[in-house]
């Protein structure tokens, strides 16, 4: 019998004074069995940075086609590509062929430090990708937060990242949107 997916739901209050975005999102994730909530919570912070109307999570990890968030207009272009991890070139040249922008959020320390070596040179010639490292430390605050229901409010300022969830302490990021 295969596992079934566990069910986040999250509502996001976002302002990012950066992009002068402001909004309110209700959204559903899905964890992949073989997902970590590191993954989960990361790919909440890539829907909080560059958060839009048109801004969805991919169907998941067993589909190779999809993102793991990204911005479709309603004429069907693909905007934005989100990947979380440390895809292979062959995935980065297929998202920055696919989609207007591609951010790349690595996570997990000394691997991502090892991948973003192996393909600095490689990933510099695509003009319209980024590359977002989150430390260690960031994404233990991001787990931190995790709950099967959250409330999470997300300020972006200057490259930072303000999270409040209303039962801790506001935690600060460093990713750079």
């Amino acid at each position: 019998m295969a596992l079934k997916a566990t069910v986040f739901k999250a509502d996001l209050q976002v302002a990012n004074l950066d992009q002068n975005q402001f909004g309110d999102y209700s959204l559903t994730l899905a964890q992949h069995p073989s997902e970590t909530i590191e993954r989960v919570m990361i790919r909440l912070l890539a829907f909080a940075l560059y958060a839009s109307e048109d801004l969805r999570f991919g169907r998941g990890l067993s589909n190779e086609e999809d993102a793991a968030v990204w911005e479709i207009d309603p004429s069907g272009v693909t905007r934005l590509w989100i990947d979380v991890g440390l895809p292979d070139e062959a995935r980065v040249k297929k998202a920055c062929s696919r989609a207007d922008r591609a951010v790349i959020i690595t996570y997990g320390g000394r691997p991502s430090d090892m991948w973003w070596q192996q393909n600095a040179n490689a990933l510099t010639r695509y003009k319209n990708l980024s590359v977002i490292q989150l430390s260690p430390e960031d994404s233990t605050k991001l787990v931190e937060v995790a709950g099967r229901t959250m409330k999470l409010s997300w300020t972006i300022q200057e490259g930072m990242v303000y999270l409040d969830n209303a039962s801790i302490t506001p935690i600060v990021l460093s990713a750079q949107a």
